[in-house]
């Protein structure tokens, strides 16, 4: 089988394919990656902080029946399965963006399906901030959102920048899941070539490129997350 892959003829036409197509497939996987990074964690960084600061003992208490349906609509997008969902969302997207395939329709189920998912991480470190900093800061009389914006998201920086490389890595693989609905990038050159041409060399090149950007973001993440930690300043 290993024979019939790394075929002479096999191996020239994917080094071929690996310099007309890949270049532009592994921009079009880092820009959605980066763009659809970004705006969950504009809509899912809030919605953590609304999970934290607006229970019963925030600091800024919500109605009831506010945080019950928030956590709801978090907890039922977070159980649909990514490939269903970006063919529920297809009239979304061909109403935001004209159509619901291309590597810019792609961005709105991944964003959709990445929010909450944000929302979460960003909910678990801030409950790592210790309350006693936080009683500190109202004793002071902080505000509810100085308290938020001064010391429950700074103190919580670290854990924030490992639950955003987790994120980024996870939308990483989703975006290679959605060259199944026309989504561009490496993912679409994978099922394109490997899936429906049997180009297996092709899909093994593709897996290795997404496996390196995970290294990239993993590396980037821990090493800006470590830097930011003030524990390990004050060891060193």
């Amino acid at each position: 089988m290993l024979s019939n892959i790394f075929a002479p003829d096999k191996v020239a036409e994917a080094l071929d394919i690996l310099k007309t197509e890949f270049p532009l497939a592994l921009w079009e996987t880092f820009y959605v990656t980066i763009l659809s990074t970004a705006l969950a964690i504009v809509i899912g960084l809030p919605l953590g902080v609304l999970l934290v600061a607006g229970e019963k003992d925030g600091v800024r208490p919500l109605p009831r029946w506010v945080m019950h349906t928030l956590n709801i609509v978090i907890n039922l997008l977070r159980s649909v399965p990514f490939l269903i969902l970006m063919i529920m969302l297809i009239p979304v997207t061909r109403f935001i963006i004209g159509t619901p395939v291309g590597t810019v329709a792609s961005i709105v189920p991944l964003v959709v399906a990445a929010f909450p998912f944000v929302a979460r991480l960003a909910e678990s470190s801030l409950r790592e901030v210790s309350p006693n900093i936080i009683e500190a800061a109202q004793s002071m009389g902080a505000s509810p959102f100085q308290i938020i914006c001064k010391v429950m998201i700074p103190e919580s920086v670290p854990s924030l920048l490992s639950n955003g490389t987790i994120a980024i890595t996870t939308i990483l693989g989703y975006s290679a899941m959605s060259g199944i609905i026309g989504g561009g990038g490496l993912g679409k050159i994978a099922i394109n070539y490997g899936y429906y041409r049997y180009k297996d060399l092709v899909m093994l090149l593709a897996v290795i490129l997404l496996i390196a950007l995970v290294q990239l973001f993993q590396s980037l993440g821990t090493r800006l997350a470590t830097k930011s930690d003030k524990r390990l300043k004050k060891k060193s």
